[in-house]
């Protein structure tokens, strides 16, 4: 019989839910599940060219209830018998609308194919204009600015936008809601069968991030400010909630029904949900003034600072910064970039077009041969296009890009923003355009930085993770030259998973507190790049040139 114990860790990401089986001893990975949401493959629910992107509670549960089976499977009993806790990570704002016991309504008749009774996938953008008024009251209405400890600008990619743009659209969903929970609630409420909404435990993460909560009024906005915003917003905030938790807390334990039908101890607590992002860099071992950022498609970038620190100021353009979001006894603050790893792939397939479409028009080519084709040429495009783009000198008069092609999360909001290249000539081949693109997802990495700075917060190194960091040496050595400081890679492949799997360590009593947890199971760091000086100082000139194209196609073009 072992002494070990062991924890789960379950990240919810844009396309998939991966779980993990670790031992908390070490920090080894016992087992591992991925899980494709399968009407979310399909496109189902979803209009791109709307920006509308829903997600069916139901790829949620076919995940969880696929990934912790196959995990039981892979492991022998011993093990299983010793899993002493579960926590969740779910990408954000990622609302849905419930019923009064917390039901979402798509799984209720009559709305199971209706997307505005789904998930509301936190790069939905659908919630522009009600992101802009919600702005636009907060600064006029002569009450509390709710936004302050927000950046002071409100996302059409969270909570409140996100609830009013629905109720505005969809009068059926309207009359029906009774509340709104976000994923990373709701999974710990549906695992722990809490069947009233007034009683479940709500995200502290999610809630000042994304719902302008904070204890200086005593939960989230007033009635009063609410109604004045849209009067459909009024009576919503008795039925949402007052208290908020940690990850440190525990939402209760597993119910015998879901402790049976995924093979558990009837005994596993169920940790307090949080963000992806801000459970991946507990993940990647955050510590004070390093800011932690996991890049993919797009960014998320977290800090964890001292409470003396921060003191009283208020960071303009962020998103959020929140005690106890990342870390208990630290503040969190929050960034990102809506696109990154998206402007890569943007770009792949505009070179792409031509090779897909003129092959699939040539009648001399069997099929199987073009497909082989397609997929050498796509999945060598990007390493070769890093190849040659690195020959490429740092020159201040060459091609500069603009990275605002899914808008601009921050510093200062704004999803109306578009994209820019200029400087192009004759000469301006796809690696010299490319590594322009890379460039620019750097340049609008350093305004993040550059903001955190300006308002008195140091940032000290870069801790990164996420696929583009572990894939690209090339894109992760040209940030460390923009920002001119040392950047890690975490080694951990699964640093969401692997930070819910911490949060379960410390919520299950195993370890008090986060400190041991990241002690004891964390994976450290794999690759370590330095600022090429030369490189740092050329690339100042060139990304205070970005900052005036910024301006220009801000103030010029968009408006």
């Amino acid at each position: 019989m072992s002494n070990s114990k062991y924890v789960i860790g379950i990240d919810y990401g844009t396309d998939s839910v991966r779980s993990i089986l670790v031992d908390t001893a070490n920090g080894k990975e016992i087992a591992d599940s991925v899980f494709y949401y399968p009407r979310w493959k399909q496109g189902k629910y979803c209009s791109p060219a709307d920006n509308q992107f829903r997600q069916h509670p139901l790829d949620y549960i076919e995940g969880l209830e696929y990934t912790i089976k196959e995990l039981v499977e892979k492991s022998n009993p011993d093990v299983v018998n010793n899993i002493t806790a579960i926590s969740v990570d779910t990408t954000g704002s990622t609302p849905v609308a419930v019923n009064e016991q917390g039901v979402p309504l798509s799984m209720t008749s009559g709305f199971e194919e209706n997307p505005n009774a789904m998930f509301v996938l936190w790069k939905d953008h659908t919630s522009v204009k009600e992101a802009e008024e919600i702005n636009d009251k907060a600064k006029s209405w002569g009450g509390i600015d709710y936004t302050m400890y927000e950046g002071g600008v409100y996302s059409s990619e969270w909570f409140w936008a996100k609830i009013l743009h629905v109720l505005r659209k969809d009068e059926k969903v309207r009359k029906a809601a009774y509340s709104w929970v976000e994923h990373c609630d709701w999974i710990p409420a549906l695992l722990t069968g809490t069947g009233n909404i007034q009683k479940i435990k709500r995200s502290r993460c999610a809630a000042g991030h994304k719902a302008m909560w904070h204890e200086k009024w005593n939960g989230l906005p007033s009635e009063e400010f609410l109604s004045s915003v849209d009067p459909l917003l009024s009576g919503l905030r008795e039925k949402l909630y007052t208290d908020t938790y940690t990850v440190d807390e525990q939402a209760g334990k597993i119910t015998v029904e879901w402790a049976e039908k995924l093979g558990l101890p009837k005994d596993v607590i169920i940790g307090v949900g949080a963000f992806d992002a801000h459970l991946g860099a507990v993940g990647g071992e955050v510590k004070p003034y390093y800011m932690c950022k996991i890049v993919g498609t797009s960014t998320c970038d977290i800090l964890a600072a001292p409470k003396e620190s921060v003191g009283d100021n208020l960071i303009e353009g962020i998103c959020g910064q929140v005690d106890g979001s990342v870390l208990p006894g630290l503040i969190g603050l929050e960034a990102g970039q809506s696109a990154f790893g998206d402007v890569y792939a943007w770009f792949k397939e505009l070179l792409l077009w031509p090779v897909e479409y003129f092959l699939q028009k040539d009648d001399k080519l069997d099929n199987k041969i073009k497909s082989a084709l397609v997929k050498n040429i796509t999945d060598e495009l990007i390493p070769k296009l890093s190849e040659e783009a690195k020959k490429v000198p740092v020159e201040e008069s060459g091609v500069l890009a603009l990275d605002w092609l899914n808008g601009r999360r921050t510093p200062d909001a704004n999803q109306n923003l578009k994209g820019a290249i200029t400087g192009l000539s004759l000469g301006s081949d796809a690696p010299r355009v490319f590594r322009a693109l890379v460039e620019a997802t750097a340049f609008g990495s350093k305004a993040i930085v550059e903001r955190f700075i300006q308002q008195g917060v140091r940032i000290d190194g870069i801790i990164a993770l996420g696929g583009v960091a572990k894939k690209s040496d090339f894109v992760m050595q040209v940030l460390a030259d923009v920002l001119n400081k040392p950047l890690l890679v975490a080694t951990s492949e699964q640093a969401c998973a692997l930070g819910s799997a911490m949060a379960a360590s410390v919520a299950g009593g195993i370890y008090s507190t986060f400190d041991q947890a990241k002690e004891k199971m964390g994976n450290g760091f794999e690759k370590e790049y330095s600022p090429d000086p030369a490189n740092a100082e050329k690339y100042q000139k060139i990304y205070n040139k970005y900052i005036m194209l910024g301006k220009f196609v801000e103030n010029e073009l968009i408006k």
